[in-house]
This record gives C-alpha cells, sequence and structure tokens, in this order.
C-alpha cells in the first residue's frame, strides 16, 4: 500500500479514539443534536478504520507465512496461506481507497432529467424519445420511479424538451455524468434514400434540492405566469390556466410544469426545477473554476460538452470522455446502461485517488 493511503488510514484510526471518547462524556451525550452529528461520523469512520485493521490483520498473516516457508513440513500450508492472503490485500486496498474518496452529499438525491433536442429537426425531437425511453427503462431496472414534469412533443413523435424528475436511491450519483451533448449517426425514419444522418439532443441531469434549499429563492425575484396546458388532459385542462411557468428575474433561469391539473401542484413541482437549475448554475461556476486549473476525466458536465456517439448502422455506442466504446446499441437503448455508468464512476474515482494522491505528496 502506497505511503499516502497508509498515512490517511492511520488519521481515521485516531479520529476512531477521539470520537470514542467524546461519544462517552456526559455534556455531549445531552447535547442531542451535537450528538446525533458526532455519531453519523462515527458510524462512517468504524467503517473504513475497521477494514484497514482487517487489512494490517491480513498483512501480519501474510508475514507469519513467509516464514513458515521455511518449514519442509509446513510450506504447501503457507502456500495456500500466502496465496489467499495477497488476493486479500489487493481486494482491501481496493475498498480501503473507495472509502477514502471524497463523497458528494448530493449523491444520494432524487433527480430532474432534462432532455432538449438539438441540431437535426425532426431526427433530433424523435432521438429525444429514444433517450427518454432509455433512461427510464434503466430507472425501471433500477427500482426508480419516473415522473414527467414537462413536456413538448414534435409533430413527427418525440420531445423538442421533456423534463423528468426520477425518485429513488441514489440517482444523482449514478446519472450525474449523463449531462452533455448525445449525437446520433443513423438513417431517419423520414429519409427516403437511406442515407445516414446525423443529429444530437442535450442532456442536463440536476440534484433534487432539499426543501430548506429551495425555500432560498427570494419570492420578489420570480415572475410567475400561468397558462393553458397543451397535450393530453381532456376537457378540463384545455379550459384551465394550470400549467405554471417560473422565471428567476437575477439570472433569467425558467421552469415550467403543466404535468398536474391542479395550479398549485405544479406551481410547486416548477419551484422544484427551478432551484435544481439555479443549483446546477452555480456548480457549473464552480465545476469551471475548477477545470480551469485541471482538467478534469469526466468534463465539466457542461451541455455543449459532446459527450457520446450512439451509431445505428455500426451498432456502437462511443463515450468520448473515457474512450469508451461498446458494440451493444440494440441492448443500452432498452436501459442496459449498467456497463456504461460504471465506468464512468471508475474512471471519476480513478481521478479522484490520482489528486488525493497529488495532495498527500504536496
Amino acid at each position: 500500500m502506497k505511503s499516502f493511503l497508509r498515512q490517511q488510514l492511520e488519521r481515521y484510526v485516531q479520529r476512531l479514539e477521539e470520537l470514542d471518547f467524546l461519544l462517552s462524556r456526559e455534556d455531549i451525550m445531552a447535547d442531542m443534536s451535537q450528538y446525533r452529528v458526532l455519531s453519523r461520523e462515527h458510524a462512517q469512520v468504524t467503517q473504513v478504520a475497521g477494514r484497514y485493521q482487517r487489512y494490517k490483520q491480513v498483512e501480519s498473516d501474510l508475514a507469519g507465512a513467509r516464514e513458515m516457508l521455511e518449514d519442509p513440513d509446513m510450506a504447501e500450508m503457507a502456500r495456500e496461506e500466502i496465496e489467499g492472503g495477497e488476493a486479500e490485500l489487493v481486494k482491501l486496498e481496493a475498498e480501503l481507497q473507495r472509502l477514502l474518496l471524497p463523497k458528494d452529499p448530493d449523491d444520494a438525491r432524487n433527480a430532474f432529467l432534462e432532455i432538449r433536442a438539438g441540431t437535426g429537426g425532426d431526427e433530433s425531437a424523435l432521438f429525444a424519445g429514444d433517450l427518454l425511453r432509455m433512461y427510464t427503462r434503466y430507472a425501471e431496472r433500477a427500482g426508480w420511479r419516473c415522473e414527467i414534469v414537462s413536456e413538448s412533443e414534435s409533430e413527427l413523435g418525440g420531445y423538442k424538451e421533456v423534463v423528468v424528475r426520477i425518485v429513488g436511491d441514489d440517482v444523482f450519483g449514478a446519472l450525474r455524468f449523463e449531462s452533455g451533448g448525445h449525437r446520433v449517426q443513423r438513417v431517419p425514419a423520414t429519409e427516403t434514400q437511406g442515407r445516414i444522418h446525423t443529429s444530437a439532443c442535450t442532456v442536463a441531469v440536476l440534484a433534487e434540492p432539499d426543501e430548506a434549499q429551495a425555500v432560498q429563492i427570494n419570492p420578489a425575484d420570480l415572475r410567475i405566469d400561468t397558462y393553458r396546458a397543451s397535450g393530453a388532459g381532456g376537457q378540463h385542462i384545455n379550459k384551465t390556466d394550470s400549467a405554471v411557468r417560473i422565471t428567476h428575474i437575477p439570472t433569467g433561469i425558467v421552469a415550467e410544469c403543466q404535468d398536474d391539473r391542479s395550479q398549485h401542484r405544479n406551481k410547486a413541482k416548477a419551484l422544484q426545477v427551478l432551484s435544481a437549475r439555479i443549483q446546477e448554475k452555480e456548480r457549473s461556476e464552480r465545476a469551471a473554476k475548477d477545470a480551469a486549473l485541471r482538467k478534469g476525466l469526466i468534463g465539466s458536465g457542461d451541455r455543449s460538452d459532446r459527450i457520446r456517439t450512439y451509431n445505428f448502422p455500426q451498432g456502437r455506442l462511443t463515450d468520448h470522455r473515457i474512450n469508451l466504446t461498446l458494440y451493444k446499441l440494440q441492448f443500452i437503448m432498452e436501459g442496459d446502461l449498467g456497463e456504461v455508468l460504471g465506468a464512468l464512476k471508475a474512471a471519476h474515482e480513478a481521478e479522484q485517488l490520482a489528486e488525493l494522491e497529488a495532495a498527500g505528496q504536496a
């Protein structure tokens, strides 16, 4: 194990001793707020320190097994112990590296998924519909729930724009690297001469803010407009101004919702989306500043980035950020996104680990 990792882990062992002492004090136990904070930290630190203790135990066992090699009667058993111990050490080190990586508190949140048609006209809108199907199929596999917040359908099917709220465990953490430009190469349904066209959509994944964050928007900074919803909904939805559009005047950010027949509920959903977009704008600005200092593996998540190409004639998906190419496009479009998302997460963790190592050597 690299020395900088061992130093980090030794700090966890020391911190665990400090937390054990603090949680035994009567004044801490009397302050429930402070006690809960320290208890949560204790649970996290215990997990890391416990795995590190196991790592050191396996190291010690290995040293003993190597000494046993000198005894002819024990050599065979020693070799078996060494083989098993070395394999466990590799597994434990990888696990400890992941545990040391900084956690984004937003990863556990629900998310808003926004898909917008770009260059390519009707074909781009059709592709936006295909992307929506891909993500909702993946959400079904993950046990998540999807709710359409707003949609603008195109004449030939698909969407000019669609916003979906995805509810479940660790949604934002799983989908966060999907933000960016998605390019498709295929023969459009409207093409009569069989020529391959290229079109594009943009995808944005926004963490859903909690209620405390959502109410921080100053009501004086909002302009709220109501209008009649379009699309399905029957006679009622066409007779009442139930759809809501909210503009955040300082930033010009707009959010709308027409999913519900209740204007009040549509307003509440639109406020959630607006808050998520404002939060994402701040996140992007921070990322841009960081990117000025270093170029990230995954990129800034800027919507103008061309992150992925879907080549239908070749059945190929290519993620340009990590040079990943998979020839299983048909399955991916049916929601089999696990391999792609896993590779992106692994690349991000490798970058975080490199930063951790650089900080440890500084």
